[in-house]
Order: structure tokens, then C-alpha cells, then sequence
């Protein structure tokens, strides 16, 4: 499957808009076309964190399935768990577009879409009705036109929607195409948000609360966050958003792209130096997801290795395709067997 996909499928759907691509992929998807065996679970992999049980670490990422369209089908390809969103409180269209970027050279895309999704309402309405046997994360954001001193009820608003209908609520104050969104992670803000939200948690019926942090942050300024995060007891961090540095990009036409947030293999390094320094600030106490240039499973463990107890992956599986998942999975596996690791936990923080 990988071979067709990779020499017939891929060029096909590269040759369209990125975004007329994704949009076709997801008709695919939710008609059923693309279909697969389901959850991979394999004894090695099984892992649990925040008091829920992984048959095993990879995830999909926030971004593909913004409104709960594919949860299931996506499951069937292999993945473990499937984080839907970004959601705000009131539906957005969007940045205008072209707004989705492919830098092939580069194995990596730019975006700027900017929290485009039906809202927490309607996907609240969606997430009811659907069927799923998989691990849902829900990520929220921030409306575009609320400024950043009513940022906290507007998250709550989304909040209280979609907590009740998610296993875990990740919480997204990192994109760089919200403006001003990146300033909700310094220490006051980040403390105020966090409160409020853990307080209307709790008194709902409490659900593990994440945070989603960019790759972009100074030492200091991840130690701080690390700290708040611990102080108000978040189950754990996703590390990490997308970046607004654009070094050692090969693509000639990055310049002409203009704002967005690079994802994929440029972000590997760093994603993982972000992860391995929340590993050490928090001393191993709190769970990573770690998320940013999963290509392969060299890829996947070196995140392990680094700190990460769950993976998450958006475009390597643009890049891979529907045996992405497995590849992936199956091959993080066989490295855990060759050096005589009996289970993934064994392996989290190895090189942190």
C-alpha cells in the first residue's frame, strides 16, 4: 500500500492545492474508502497516562480532523488515539486562502489557517451522535476576534461544550496564526487561564486538562511553564506546536509563502530539545505528548528516548499516507524488541 500510495497516489494529490488535497482525503475518509484493520495493539506498545489506557502511543495530531468527522476511520488506519480541533467557542472561517503550503524538498508544510472549524457547538452536536472505540482528545482554542483579557471565557465557553464528550481537553494557546494567542503562555496569563479552567473541571466532572506549548519559547520561559502546569495539576504538555522560524529550509519558495507555522521534519530537533527540557524541569512528574516531524519509527523513539510517553503525528501522515500509522508502529516495536526493551515506559526519558 505504501508503494502505491508513494509513487501514484501522492503525486496525484501533490499536483492539487494543498488544502483541495486535504479536503478530498477527508471525503475519502468518511465515506469509508480508505478504511483499515483498526487500532494497532501491540504488547509493547500499550501504555497509559492521565488514568487512560493507549493500545498504543501514536496519535493524530490537532489539524486534520478539526470538527470530529473521521475519528473512527482514522482509528482504523493504526492510530491509538485522535485529537480533534482546534475548536473555538463560535464557528470561524478562517484566514483567507491559499492558506496550506507543501515544501517537498523539505518533507514539511506551512500553515496559517487560522482555528477554521463549525464551533463548539455543532461538533459538540457531531461528537454526540458519532460512534468511536478510540481515545478522543479535544483541543480548544481561542476566537480569533476576542482579545486576550476575555480570552478565559471564551475558552470556558468551548470548555464546557466539548469536556463532557472528551477523554482528555488539550488546551491551545501556542499557534502563531491567532494573533496575540502566544502571549497566553506567559507565567500570569498562563495562570489565570489554567485556574479558571481546572476550578469549571472540576466541578463538571474532572477530565485530564493538557497544555499545547510552540517551540518558540526561551528556556525560561518553558521552566515557567512547566512550573505553572504542575502548581495547577495539568495531566500533561504537548510539546509542540508549529514554529515561525523558517532555518535551514531548502525550499526556494518559502519567502513567497509569508507567515504560517512550519511543521514537519525541520521541526524534529527542536520539538524534541523542547521535550526533553520539560522532561528535565519537571523531573519525568509529568506526561509528554510529543509531536513534530514523526516521519518514521527512528523518529518516534527518538522522541520516546527524549521524554515523550505519546506521540502525535499531522504531516508525516500527509507525507505517508494510510499505512503511515502502522509502518510507524510497527517499527517502533521492532527497535523496543532489538535492544530488549519490554515496554515502551522503559524507554521514556532514555536520553533526557
Amino acid at each position: 500500500m505504501s508503494r502505491i500510495f508513494n509513487k501514484l497516489i501522492r503525486p496525484m494529490l501533490f499536483r492539487l492545492p494543498a488544502e483541495t488535497a486535504h479536503d478530498l482525503g477527508m471525503w475519502v475518509l468518511k465515506n469509508g474508502l480508505a478504511d483499515g484493520p483498526g487500532t494497532l495493539e501491540l504488547p509493547l506498545l500499550r501504555t497509559s497516562e492521565f488514568g487512560l489506557d493507549f493500545p498504543n502511543p501514536l496519535g493524530i495530531a490537532a489539524g486534520f480532523d478539526k470538527n470530529g468527522l473521521v475519528i473512527q476511520h482514522l482509528a482504523s488506519l493504526g492510530f491509538g488515539f485522535v485529537e480533534v480541533g482546534t475548536i473555538t467557542y463560535k464557528p470561524q472561517p478562517g484566514n483567507p486562502k491559499p492558506r496550506i503550503f507543501r515544501l517537498p524538498e523539505d518533507g514539511a508544510l506551512i500553515n496559517r489557517l487560522g482555528f477554521n472549524n463549525d464551533g463548539a457547538e455543532a461538533v459538540a452536536k457531531r461528537l454526540q451522535k458519532a460512534e468511536h472505540k478510540c481515545v478522543i482528545g479535544i483541543n480548544i482554542g481561542k476566537n480569533k476576534d476576542v482579545p486576550n483579557e476575555e480570552a478565559v471565557e471564551n475558552y470556558l465557553a468551548a470548555f464546557e461544550l466539548l469536556q463532557p464528550l472528551a477523554d482528555y481537553v488539550a488546551i491551545n494557546i501556542s499557534s502563531p496564526n491567532t494573533p496575540n494567542l502566544r502571549e497566553l503562555q506567559k507565567s500570569e496569563s498562563l495562570d489565570e487561564l489554567l485556574v479558571a479552567l481546572q476550578k469549571r473541571n472540576s466541578e463538571i466532572g474532572a477530565k485530564p486538562l493538557l497544555v499545547k506549548l510552540a517551540p518558540d519559547l526561551s528556556d525560561g520561559e518553558i521552566e515557567d511553564a512547566v512550573a505553572i502546569c504542575q502548581e495547577r495539576g495539568i495531566a500533561g504538555i504537548i510539546a509542540t506546536n508549529t514554529t515561525i522560524s523558517r532555518d535551514g529550509l531548502r525550499s526556494r519558495n518559502v519567502p513567497a509563502i509569508g507567515a504560517g507555522g512550519l511543521s514537519g521534519r525541520p521541526l524534529l530537533q527542536r520539538s524534541n530539545e523542547v521535550i526533553k527540557k520539560i522532561y528535565r524541569f519537571s523531573d519525568g512528574a509529568i506526561p509528554i505528548i510529543g509531536v513534530g516531524g514523526i516521519f518514521s519509527a527512528e523518529d518516534a523513539f527518538a522522541k520516546v528516548a527524549a521524554g515523550a510517553s505519546l506521540l502525535q503525528a499531522y504531516t508525516g501522515f500527509v507525507y505517508g499516507g494510510p499505512s503511515f500509522a502502522s509502518g510507524v508502529l510497527l517499527g517502533l516495536a521492532r527497535i523496543l524488541g532489538e535492544q530488549g526493551i519490554q515496554n515502551l515506559s522503559d524507554a521514556v526519558g532514555r536520553d533526557a
